[in-house]
């Protein structure tokens, strides 16, 4: 069975592949590729170098072209040659069984795709039961498809009675298929019973989320590595890990937060992704419940990101998926302070770009755009925290007084 492990070698070299294709231009490509490179520093690896290619789609046997696959073999073999081996070589797309199978036998290095890679964060980065829980059957359906293809090397060997050799006839089973199907029957087993656990879990979670009381409930939502977790421990006065790494965060937190003596509580929820894998996703159910249950979503966004209007729309695409999409929200754009930005000469007619427009520029922008509240902030910097104090106490004021009885909303606060 694949394994998931780069931590074991963390000095590993890789190199990225990814396609320029009419639906993703050169400068996407570039994005998604500087992405990847963050969640392989994430995993332990060290990028050594990039391949593109230019085509009208990937290759269903080889995702890139046979000359593009033979230019990173030789890369490959001059660095051998030059005595500093390439460890893994890394796309930026999900892989299909057939084309890993085609991808490793021409390179003879271990291949990741994009998939596989945020697996091997998730399981680095998981600390309690479910979370582990939850990787695991995430890894076994990623897996599980895979196997198609990972024994064919032996099937229809040994003969069995009956001679002919015909599709289909009883006894002639090979070796092969006979490990698949017991691989196929492990994997199997092993994701009904994750399944029976996190579903225990997920009922524990779901008396204990019952047992909080009349408190609304505000959740931190966005792409990974925006300052949720940092924001958390700002409001809620904790101490929630937090790092400029992907996906520090994995197990949703709660916190009790009271502003000016109206309680409620805070989660910090797991960071979003482009290309998020699906059965991530569907794993992490449980643990996404604290979103959807959310009587507010807080959306922060990066906005010293280059591509922050594309997280934002990755965001809500999810939040979509999720049913959250007539959930009241408000977005914060966190880290002014890293905004840069180079003034646009007075003499340049040309519309302004991510580039050249100021920040005073971008607010009025997109504060005429959002049609809920909009705020700007440094979490880590301490800037218009106030701000966003005033204007969650005002929000969660107004949604407790809709949810639960004005008598029952004074006796909270006064019982606190």
């Amino acid at each position: 069975m694949k394994e998931f492990i780069i931590s074991e070698a963390k000095a590993e070299t890789a190199v990225l592949v990814g396609l320029i294709t009419p639906n993703q231009d050169e400068a996407k490509t570039k994005e998604y590729l500087d992405e990847l490179e963050f969640l392989a520093d994430t995993a332990g690896a060290r990028t050594v170098r990039r391949f593109t290619q230019r085509v009208g789609g990937p290759s269903s046997v080889t995702y890139v072209g046979s000359g593009k696959l033979q230019e990173i073999r030789q890369y490959i073999k001059d660095c051998e040659d030059a005595d500093e081996p390439v460890g893994m070589v890394i796309f930026d797309d999900e892989l299909t069984a057939k084309q890993l199978r085609n991808i490793e036998k021409e390179l003879q290095v271990k291949i990741l795709d994009r998939t596989s890679l945020i697996l091997d964060i998730f399981a680095m980065r998981a600390q309690t039961a479910e979370a582990k829980a939850q990787v695991e059957l995430a890894q076994h359906r990623y897996m599980l498809p895979r196997l198609q293809r990972l024994w064919t090397h032996l099937e229809r060997q040994g003969g069995g009675s009956g001679g002919g050799g015909g599709k289909g006839t009883v006894g002639l089973r090979g070796p092969g298929e006979t490990q698949l199907e017991m691989d196929r029957r492990i994997i199997l087993h092993r994701i009904t019973l994750l399944k029976q656990r996190l579903a225990e879990i997920d009922q524990q979670k779901t008396t204990q989320r019952k047992n909080r009381g009349r408190l609304i409930r505000v959740a931190l939502v966005g792409y990974t590595n925006v300052g949720k977790s940092t924001l958390m421990n700002l409001l809620s006065k904790s101490d929630v890990f937090a790092e400029n790494k992907l996906f520090a965060t994995l197990d949703t937190t709660v916190r009790k937060v009271t502003i000016e003596n109206l309680p409620f509580l805070l989660a910090d929820t797991v960071g979003f992704i482009r290309k998020l894998p699906s059965d991530l996703v569907e794993s992490f159910k449980s643990t996404l419940d604290e979103v959807r249950e959310a009587d507010l979503l807080v959306h922060v966004v990066d906005i010293s990101h280059p591509d922050f209007e594309e997280q934002i729309k990755v965001v809500e695409q999810t939040l979509a998926e999720l049913g959250c999409q007539e959930t009241p929200s408000m977005v914060v754009f966190n880290k002014i302070d890293a905004y840069c930005w180079t003034p646009q000469d007075e003499d340049d007619l040309t519309e302004p770009t991510k580039e050249n427009i100021s920040l005073d520029d971008l607010r009025q922008t997109w504060m005429a755009r959002m049609n809920g509240e909009c705020l700007f902030i440094s979490a880590r910097e301490r800037q218009n925290i106030d701000e966003l104090r005033t204007t969650l106490y005002s929000m969660v004021r107004k949604l407790h007084v809709q949810k639960y009885p004005y008598n029952d909303f004074l006796y909270t606060i006064e019982d606190e």
